[in-house]
């Protein structure tokens, strides 16, 4: 689908096609493991597989059953990856004759408790762009000193809609009870991923809001967004780009509980010192909504329909230690970055490129 780019340079060009040789992802545990414990947990490295993939594999190998292996997140197939699973002690013997051509375990410790999705802070990235002039090199530099600075919108990435795109089509039949889906586990993947598309919609809002605001005096603003002149001022006296809105709701960044916005001027410089960030709605049962103005524009990409539970999501985030190299001699730029769990690499680079990276 498409989303509104926040900057506004023009495409750059590059090849990046995703691969073990140019995406490597590590994730960065929630909490240091406590050393003792009932549980193992292994340091994983694998490539060209999906997480199921090799959680299958060593639920094959060493006879434990797929539920009673832990994990924290999902990561990528086409990719060299690091991630943590945990599994119990009794099977530490076994492992010792665990072998697998694309997997290897890195390190193994022990652990009070079993790994459970989102038990972590995020990911590090290693990216290879390759086919890179210099002049493109010096732009992609430019747009990740602008990156550094203000931060990402934190879009769903297209991995998010399956192979076609299409997932998304499919969850919103089945919310209107136009299609039936037998398998539970594939009818909530189908809603999962209507939720998202309803959440990018939302952003891409918002961020156009934004743009309209950095790029139009106060009385243009009255007649092209149609709020008070004591509502234009707020978002006008907002340094950073994207604006926030009476009755957001916001969480304490990167993890804490979310809170109403109230006022908007004392909130943004929080904001701005990246101790909040505001959240859109994943539309579903028992979520909380926002209110005021900020409700106004989310009832538009809410769907009260939606029977499963619901969400809120950042809607923006700020890369750390991002790293840039250029060699020229193999015209490849290299990156380094670290993301906060949940959000897309793929996002932050599309965001770069001005354009859809999927092929």
């Amino acid at each position: 689908m498409n989303r509104l780019f926040f900057l506004d340079h023009s495409p750059i060009d590059f090849y990046f096609k995703q691969s073990p040789e140019t995406f490597v992802v590590e994730e960065e545990p929630l909490y240091p493991f406590s050393g003792d414990g009932e549980h193992l947990v292994l340091k994983v490295r694998k490539k060209n597989l999906t997480t199921w993939q090799m959680l299958q594999a060593f639920s094959e190998q060493l006879g434990v059953k797929l539920k009673d292996i832990g994990y924290a997140g999902l990561k990528d197939k086409n990719a060299l990856t690091y991630q943590y699973i945990s599994i119990n002690k009794k099977f530490e013997e076994d492992l010792k004759s665990f072998s697998h051509k694309n997997i290897k375990i890195i390190e193994i410790t022990r652990h009070k408790n079993k790994l459970r999705i989102g038990h972590l802070k995020g990911n590090r990235f290693f990216i290879r762009l390759k086919k890179v002039m210099p002049v493109d090199a010096k732009k992609i530099e430019n747009v990740l000193k602008i990156i550094d600075k203000e931060g990402v919108p934190n879009f769903f990435g297209y991995q998010r809609f399956g192979v076609d795109g299409e997932n998304y089509i499919i969850g919103k039949e089945i919310v209107e009870q136009k299609r039936k889906e037998r398998n539970k586990k594939k009818e909530k993947l189908f809603i999962n991923a209507y939720q998202s598309y309803l959440f990018n919609l939302w952003l891409s809002k918002r961020v156009e809001i934004s743009k309209l605001v950095n790029s139009f005096k106060k009385n243009e603003l009255k007649n092209l967004l149609n709020l008070p002149s004591g509502i234009i001022d707020e978002l006008k006296n907002q340094k950073q780009f994207f604006k926030l809105l009476p009755g957001d709701l916001s969480g304490h960044y990167p993890f804490g509980k979310f809170f109403e916005i109230e006022n908007v001027i004392d909130e943004s410089k929080r904001f701005q010192n990246r101790d909040i960030s505001p959240t859109g709605l994943l539309a579903g049962v028992k979520v909380k909504r926002s209110n005021g103005l900020a409700r106004d524009i989310e009832k538009d990409f809410d769907d009260e329909r939606i029977k499963i539970f619901g969400d809120r999501r950042f809607a923006w985030v700020f890369p750390q230690d991002l790293k840039f190299e250029y060699k020229e001699d193999n015209a490849w730029v290299e990156l380094g970055f670290f993301l906060p769990k949940g959000s897309y690499a793929t996002v932050l680079l599309e965001e770069i490129a001005h354009r859809s990276l999927k092929s």
